[in-house]
Order: structure tokens, then C-alpha cells, then sequence
């Protein structure tokens, strides 16, 4: 058996820790994050839990993280001074990207400025083809005055990106070899064919551009959080999570830092999908709601939704077939999650047209919302929230966050009654429906916009306040069932505890998807060649799972539709077998296939997992205790048409499997469920809420 497993989740205003114990009992804690320094936080967590287990440092096995970092230095602008050097004539790709308008009825819009400012992207004599071809030598005399160039400029991180490396990396690979000698050590390098050696000149490019822009970003804070970690005892190993939803060593994240710019939301995704689906809720869209942002994430019949088209900075983060050229291009494995700026963080305020506004900005852990009197004075959805009663009013985490209810009353009267010339509970209720209607944007961008109805699935709602806003959100979509995990205020840690460590390869292929031998031979050597390089990552180990994929077009199409391949040797009935999983895929997706017309093979991929070391599940000993606390009572407002109502506030243990009527608050350490009046709550056996919605709602399929 395992020893103990420590995970960290750093949010905008909480930072979640969960420690998974041998015998599957649950420990959380949830501190205040501490920007500027965001291991304080981490280690006061871990210390908090290791001291009520009475654990020492050495007896956590794995540390496991999930971090907005990589993130967060893209929307704030804050990463490396970053160049690109590419093939003559290219230098402009990052300024042309698709040629899409991304709000049509906004003229006076502009793209987000490049993250490689035009005078740092550098052009150098040569030329590959498509099929690796050399049609012009490389000028390495041009290559090393652009060296110089760039180092007199003072650049942080430079990429590298010519035109069809994938099929050739020759010049790429001579291209880092100048670069090194050239500028100073610590510059960080990094070229096409290392990130993402697949076709499309925009995404490869924008991905490895990505990539350098986060590399010394991320690089320092996982250097310090490493050596900040060991010098406090704790030198287990340490897994960084993944976009695509498993697990890296920090060595090879360090290497590859575009991989983990989707790391927290994806950590609850795949929590949801093991430990909902172990409890039978395997038909789901997951509602992740914390301090800064919203996110949300489609799982059917068990299965993750998966895309290598994002992007990042747009306004709302989500499948880049979707935001249209909005944000930078990303063109790596990552749970399709889409995510909007709402969260309990969000500020409230009135525009110059007498609107109400909601986000996208955030008061964030510093100074936070005003009930917190850290020194925050902007009315937020968490002060809305208190206003209505569905927080406590005295303190938040066990006691931890002191919350002062009169500050939020003074907030939100100054920043939305005095202006509207409404009452306190119409404006918190406003604020709290608003709110909503952001986070209903996340919701149907992977539902509705995917051709999925959310009235077929129940809403699985996590995050710190995910369980305030669940039931309305559910009832605006008329959906039925809302579902609220155990340690769901800190549930992207309790995820990363049950994810793969995992590593991927892809392999572009470019060629019909034929049955003759030398097609054949091609796909069988570049199989093995992923095969080789996955392994050679993972090491060897006895519980290490391989799947394939194969991204796959009709000829003349424009983009591809991924499929698993089958299992065995690569002969005529693979091919065969393969073609089928293609055309049952894109008329899934499109309602039609083109019968036989020609299909292209573009891109091979190797996906290498090792399931989590110990428990598979949380025990339900540690789930099912007796009740806490002893049943109070709070008036909340459920709207106009309930006005305010006794509520009576419990502990999750106090529910049973015979539902109970609503109004309820169920108040926990983590956070905050809330029933309305027209719902039931129960408790299943693994210990998740499952809230079923009255009037207006239909059936979960």
C-alpha cells in the first residue's frame, strides 16, 4: 500500500489542500493564497494537515499540484520577454492567426497584442518541405547575427519555428545548437519539434510561442516551490497536473510548461469523472465555480471531453473552434473546459447606462471581498451571497475566514441601491442571478454549443462556491439533478489524488489512409517510434496502460476529427477498422459522412498512463460520520416569489438517503450547499448531495 498523498490546488482566493490516507480516509484544509508567494500557502496547508494526522513531513509519498500560474502570466501579461525566429517570411503568422473575427458586431475590437512583440520576431534564411525535403540549406551565418541580436535585446526565452519541422526538424534542432552558445545560459529555448511536432504553421507556432512566453514563469516557481518543499522535509515526489488531465514529473514540466497552462480546472474534471462515475453519476457537466473564475466540462457516459484546439485569453477560455480567434492558439491535449471571469470574487458595479455589471474582474485573496475586512471595499457575488443568507455571517473554512455581514450591506448599498434605488435583498438577489448568467455562458459552451442538451445530464457542482449557485444555474437550464461531492470546496485537489500520471507523443503522418504496404510500414514504424519515446518517459512500470489515437479528415477538409485506433497488428482490417471508427465519428459530429470518399491520416498520438498509487475511492467510513454540528436556523432570501424563509443550516452528515425537503443550508468546512425551497436533498452511499429541482425541471436521461 501507498503512503500517504498530499495535493495543493492554488485558486484565485483559496488555496485547497487534500491528503489521501493508505485506508482512503479524506483530510482537507483551505487557506488563504498568498500571491507574491504562492508555496506559503502550500506549506501552511500541508503543515495544518500533517499536524491533525500527526504525520511528519517524510511520510507524504507524493506532493501532487494544480496551479493557475501558467495562466495567469498570459491574462496578466506578466511572462518572459519573449522572441521568435523563424523561417523568411513568416514572421507574421502570430499577427495573421486565422483571419477570424471573433465579435462580429464590434468593429472597434483588437486581438490580444502578440506574446512575441513584432521587433523580437526574427526571420532567418531557409526552407523545408512538406514531406521533410530540404529546398533551402539553412544560413547559420544569418542565424548567429540573429543570436546576437536577440541577446543585445535582452530576451528571456526565445522560439524556435520553421516552416514544416515536423517533417524534418534538422534546421530546428541546429537552429537551438547556435542559440545555446550564443546567448547567455539562462535564456530559455525551446523549438516546434520538441512542443508540437503536428501541421498548421498558426497553431505550431502560437503553442511554441506559448510555450517559451511561460517557460521562465513557471520554471522559477517550480524551482522555488521544489526547494521550499524539501527544505521543509517534504521530498516526495512531486506531479504537476497536466491540461490534458494527467499528471508530469516537474523535470518534464519544466521542459514542456505549455502542458499545464489548463492545470486546476482540469484536476476536478477528472475527479468528477472517477469518483462521480464510481457512485453511478457518470452523465455529467461539471460546475467548477471559485473566487476568480467559473468552469465547466462535459462527461458522457463516463468519458472526459478532450480537444487539442484552445485557447486562452479571450475573454472566455474554451475550444478555439468556438472563440474564433479571440485568444492564443493552443494546440495541445486538454479537457475541453470552458471558463468564464465569474466567480464569489467578482466585482459588482453599476455602468455609466444604469446596468448592473458582474466580472470579469475580481477583488481576488488580496484585499477579497469586503465581508473578509481585509481591506476590500468593492461589493462581490460573496457579499451578495451573505446579504441573501446563504453564507455564514460570522465566519467561513471552520472558523479560519472571520466574515463582518454588516460590510457587505454597506458594499453592495454603495455600489448598486444608491444607484438603482432598490432594497438590499433585490440587489444581492440581481447580483446572485447575474452571476448566473455569466456562468451559464461556461455551461452551454460545452453542452448546448457542442449539439449536447444540459436537461440529459445533472449538474455536478464543486469549487468553493459552486454549491450556492448550482441549484438556481441547474433551473435556469432545466435541468433535474445537481450533484455535490464530498470535499467539493477543494475538489481539484481531491481530483489530482485520483489522476494518471501520464505522458503523450504525437507523430504527424500526412498521408491517404490506405491498405497498401508502404502506408502500412509508415504507420507501423511511427507507432513504435511513440510507443519507444512514451515508454522511455514513463519508465518501466508493471501497471503502465498504452492507447493510441489518429487524427483523421476527409481529403479537402480543413480540420480533423480525432478517433481511438484498434488494437492489434497494422494490417488491411486495421485500416479498414479505422475508417469505420472515422465515419460512425464525423456523423456523430456532423450528422453525415461522405461514404468513400478519400480520408487523410494527419497525426498519430501515444497516450501513456500509470493509475494513481493506493486507494481508488474515498472510503465511506470516512464520509458517512455522525453529524458535526447541531442543526441552526437562518433566514435566507430565495427571491420575490419566497422572499426570506427560516432556513435550517446542517452538516452533510445530517442528511440521510430519504430526501428532505428544502430550504436547506448545508454548511461545511469546504463550503456551501444550497437548497432552494421547491427542492430535496439526500445523501447517496458514497456520500455525495444529490439535490432533485421541482417544477420546470425534466428528467436526467
Amino acid at each position: 500500500m501507498a503512503g500517504y498523498r498530499i495535493a495543493a490546488d492554488i485558486g484565485g482566493t483559496f488555496t485547497d489542500i487534500a491528503c489521501l490516507s493508505p485506508d482512503g480516509t479524506l483530510t482537507t484544509a483551505k487557506v488563504p493564497t498568498t500571491p507574491g508567494d504562492y508555496a506559503r500557502a502550500i506549506l501552511a496547508g500541508i503543515a495544518d494537515v500533517a499536524a491533525r494526522l500527526g504525520l511528519q513531513p517524510a511520510d507524504f509519498a507524493e506532493i501532487l499540484h494544480a496551479s493557475t500560474i501558467a495562466t495567469n502570466a498570459i491574462l496578466e501579461g506578466k511572462g518572459a520577454r519573449t522572441a521568435l525566429v523563424t523561417t523568411e517570411g513568416f514572421r507574421d503568422v502570430l499577427e495573421m492567426r486565422r483571419i477570424r473575427v471573433p465579435r462580429l458586431y464590434e468593429p472597434l475590437y483588437q486581438k490580444p497584442a502578440p506574446l512575441s512583440p513584432r521587433r523580437l520576431r526574427l526571420e532567418v534564411p531557409e526552407r523545408m518541405g512538406p514531406r521533410g525535403e530540404v529546398i533551402r540549406p539553412l544560413d547559420t551565418g544569418a542565424l548567429v547575427q540573429v543570436a546576437q541580436a536577440l541577446g543585445q535585446a535582452g530576451v528571456d526565452a526565445v522560439a524556435v519555428c520553421f516552416l514544416h519541422s515536423y517533417a524534418n526538424p534538422a534546421h530546428e534542432a541546429k537552429a537551438l545548437q547556435i542559440l545555446k552558445e550564443v546567448l547567455p545560459p539562462e535564456t530559455f529555448l525551446c523549438a516546434s519539434h520538441e512542443v508540437l511536432p503536428e501541421i498548421r504553421e498558426y497553431e505550431r507556432t502560437s503553442t511554441t510561442v506559448v510555450n517559451a512566453y511561460i517557460g521562465p514563469v513557471v520554471s522559477a516557481y517550480l524551482g522555488a516551490l521544489q526547494e521550499r518543499l524539501i527544505a521543509a522535509g517534504l521530498d516526495g515526489r512531486l506531479l504537476m497536473m497536466q491540461s490534458s488531465g494527467g499528471l508530469l514529473d516537474v523535470a518534464q514540466v519544466i521542459a514542456r510548461p505549455a502542458t499545464v497552462v489548463e492545470s486546476g480546472p482540469a484536476a476536478g474534471v477528472v475527479g468528477a469523472a472517477r469518483l462521480g462515475g464510481g457512485a453511478g453519476h457518470d452523465h455529467v457537466i461539471t460546475f467548477d465555480m471559485g473566487g476568480t473564475t467559473a468552469k465547466a466540462s462535459l462527461i458522457e457516459h463516463g468519458r472526459l471531453a478532450t480537444t487539442d484546439e484552445y485557447e486562452v485569453g479571450g475573454g472566455i477560455s474554451m475550444s478555439s473552434a468556438l472563440a474564433k480567434g479571440g485568444g492564443y492558439a493552443l494546440k495541445l491535449p486538454v479537457i475541453d473546459v470552458s471558463e468564464v471571469g465569474a466567480g464569489g470574487g467578482s466585482v459588482v458595479r453599476v455602468d455609466a447606462g444604469g446596468a448592473l455589471k458582474v466580472g470579469p474582474e475580481s477583488a481576488g485573496a488580496v484585499p477579497g471581498p469586503a465581508c473578509y475586512a481585509a481591506g476590500g471595499t468593492q461589493a462581490t457575488v460573496t457579499d451578495a451571497n451573505v446579504v441573501l443568507g446563504y453564507l455564514n455571517p460570522v465566519a467561513l473554512a471552520g472558523g479560519t475566514v472571520p466574515i463582518d455581514a454588516s460590510l457587505s450591506r454597506a458594499a453592495i448599498d454603495a455600489a448598486v441601491c444608491q444607484h438603482l434605488g432598490c432594497t438590499l435583498e433585490e440587489a444581492a438577489w440581481g447580483i446572485h442571478r447575474l452571476a448566473n448568467a455569466a456562468m451559464m455562458r461556461a455551461v452551454k459552451a460545452v453542452s448546448t454549443y457542442r449539439g449536447r442538451d444540459p436537461r440529459d445530464f445533472a449538474l455536478f457542482a464543486f469549487g468553493g462556491n459552486g454549491g450556492i449557485h448550482a441549484a438556481a444555474l441547474a433551473r435556469e437550464l432545466g435541468m433535474a439533478q445537481v450533484i455535490v461531492p464530498p470535499g467539493a470546496g477543494v475538489f481539484s485537489a481531491v481530483g489530482l489524488l485520483f489522476t494518471d500520471h501520464e505522458v503523450s507523443r504525437s507523430a504527424a503522418l500526412g498521408r491517404p489512409l490506405a491498405d497498401d504496404a508502404e502506408t502500412l510500414a509508415a504507420i507501423t514504424r511511427a507507432l513504435a517510434r511513440l510507443d519507444a519515446d512514451v515508454r522511455a518517459e514513463l519508465g518501466a512500470h508493471p501497471a503502465l496502460a498504452l492507447r493510441c489515437r489518429a487524427d483523421l479528415r476527409y481529403h479537402g477538409q480543413g480540420f480533423e476529427l480525432g478517433v481511438d485506433v484498434p488494437p492489434g497488428a497494422i494490417t488491411p482490417a486495421w485500416i479498414e477498422a479505422l475508417r469505420t471508427a472515422f465515419e460512425a465519428e464525423h456523423r456523430r459530429s456532423y450528422g453525415h459522412d461522405l461514404g468513400p470518399h478519400r480520408i487523410d491520416l494527419v497525426t498519430l498520438r501515444a497516450i501513456g498512463t500509470i493509475p494513481p498509487q493506493g486507494p481508488t475511492a474515498i472510503a465511506p467510513a470516512a464520509v458517512l460520520t455522525p453529524a458535526a454540528a447541531p442543526e441552526t436556523t437562518r433566514a435566507c432570501w430565495f427571491g420575490p416569489e419566497h422572499g426570506r424563509i427560516a432556513t435550517p443550516v446542517i452538516d452533510r452528515a445530517a442528511l440521510r438517503d430519504t430526501p428532505r425537503a428544502g430550504p436547506l443550508i448545508v454548511e461545511e468546512y469546504e463550503g456551501t450547499t444550497v437548497v432552494p425551497p421547491d427542492a430535496t436533498a439526500r445523501r447517496d452511499t458514497a456520500g455525495n448531495i444529490v439535490i432533485t429541482l421541482g417544477a420546470g425541471a425534466t428528467h436526467v436521461a
